[in-house]
């Protein structure tokens, strides 16, 4: 058996036997494989195919195994080549013990989302990239891998970005750069306020392009990538090269839809599978707070008009579940229901793991139970119209996640950061958050 290409019969087969906390490759059938490759594929608490597939690169250079850790990286493309990386010492290790059924540090976030019921990166890449198990016989007993093609893309040109959200920072936004130096007490950070991932702008693209033949997926991310060229760029390969296959995935903030005289809703039209996932964590002036630079009216124009253009591009909201919107992410994905921008269905919690002081579960107890109870009649709401499951299991998990850990000696930290951001932007987190007030006491 050999890699298996996916053509468009595979996406439509897809979309209707779709099965969202499904384990079970969907690229491949089980009867195709081996006892040890469905083993790995479906039962195995360790493996995953990024490392055979996939390499991720940070904007400012450094590389990992995929866009789910932030330790231990590979390297830096700063000093090394992602072919060098590839085969790093760290990445061979990391085959090994996912072979060996050994849980490497690497992947704990993986492994924290599994324990609290999420469907996690590792299970997701086993689920679309299964397809390409016959990689693995071809590992060598030290963990190398000499076939450097990626299917799956996600490498971050840079950290530019019109958006400085609470929950980030510099390395993933430009504007967030004068909010840092100011934190800093004036004295520089240590980088540029746009920074590259490669040795030059160019560097990354020059890189990739020679895997645009393999792609089956690309992941647009940044910084954010509706305002890089490089975004534009890849589309147009694509379209030259006449490869709509390849699959479309977007986190971006949503906020422009336009760049100079492109237009990204007429680009996504041409291709079989498009997916956005919105970056919004909040409605109105919580958006606008959490994620500065949001103009929500703005935001709802361009969901009306998306669904003018490109009604059948598959869009949902990701918000950043955390001690922040905690208890208004029901009431945002409802109402977006109501006004029908979203199925009961388009939601996807990304549970915030870092900083610690962010998490949900440094929540008090009674908040924790406010939140518990809201969730538990949102899901009620939302259940017997979301087929998928993700939404109802992401909430279902985000309870587990809440209740499994308790971080409340975190919240002094939680308010400082507050009042620090509050201070730079002339903002009172509290005011716009009152059903969190009570929080504020802890100094």
């Amino acid at each position: 058996m050999t890699d298996n290409k996916i053509n468009k019969e595979d996406i439509e087969s897809y979309y209707k036997t779709y099965d969202y906390n499904s384990r079970r490759p969907v690229f491949i059938e089980l009867e195709m494989l081996d006892a040890k490759q469905e083993e790995l594929l479906m039962r195995s608490d360790t493996f995953c195919m990024y490392p055979w597939t996939h390499i991720h690169a940070w904007p400012d250079g450094y590389v990992y195994p995929c866009c789910g850790t932030d330790i231990n990286p590979l390297g830096s493309l700063k000093q090394n080549s992602l072919e060098e990386l590839w085969n790093s010492e760290r990445q061979k290790q990391l085959r090994i013990d996912m072979l060996n059924g050994t849980k490497n540090e690497i992947c704990r976030r993986c492994h924290e989302q599994e324990e609290s019921g999420f469907f996690s990166m590792r299970n997701s890449a086993n689920k679309h990239l299964g397809h390409h198990i016959d990689r693995v016989s071809k590992t060598q007993p030290d963990g190398t891998y000499d076939d450097f093609n990626i299917v799956y893309w996600d490498v971050r040109f840079s950290n530019l970005c019109n958006f400085r959200c609470r929950s980030c920072g510099p390395n993933f936004s430009s504007n967030w750069f004068d909010d840092a130096v100011k934190i800093n007490g004036g004295k520089p950070i240590g980088q540029k306020k746009v920074i590259y991932a490669g040795k030059d702008k160019e560097d990354v693209w020059e890189q990739m392009k020679p895997h645009i033949p393999y792609l089956e997926q690309v992941y647009f991310a940044g910084g954010e990538p509706m305002i890089m060229e490089e975004h534009y760029r890849v589309l147009k390969e694509l379209v030259r090269l006449e490869k709509f296959d390849v699959k479309l995935i977007y986190n971006t903030n949503f906020s422009m839809m336009k760049y100079k005289d492109l237009d990204v809703l007429e680009f996504w039209k041409l291709f079989d599978s498009v997916s956005v996932g919105a970056s919004l964590d909040a409605a109105g002036p919580r958006g606008e707070l959490m994620r500065k630079g949001t103009d929500w009216d703005q935001a709802c124009r361009n969901r009306e008009r998306m669904l003018e253009i490109c009604p059948k591009v598959d869009f949902y909201v990701s918000p950043t579940l955390s001690l922040m919107n905690s208890l208004h992410v029901p009431d945002f994905h409802r109402e977006w229901i109501d006004r029908g921008f979203l199925r009961h269905l388009d939601l996807n919690i990304n549970i915030l793991q870092g900083p610690n002081y962010y998490r949900i579960d440094a929540l008090t107890p009674g908040l924790k139970q406010q939140v518990k109870e809201k969730y538990l009649e949102h899901i009620d709401f939302i259940e017997p119209h979301d087929p998928l499951t993700r939404a109802t299991n992401g909430f279902k998990s985000a309870i587990q996640f809440m209740e499994a850990t308790d971080n409340t000696p975190l919240l002094p930290e939680f308010n400082r950061v507050m009042t620090r951001l509050d201070g730079i932007r002339d903002e009172s987190f509290y005011d716009v958050f009152a059903e969190l007030k009570e929080l504020e006491q802890y100094v």
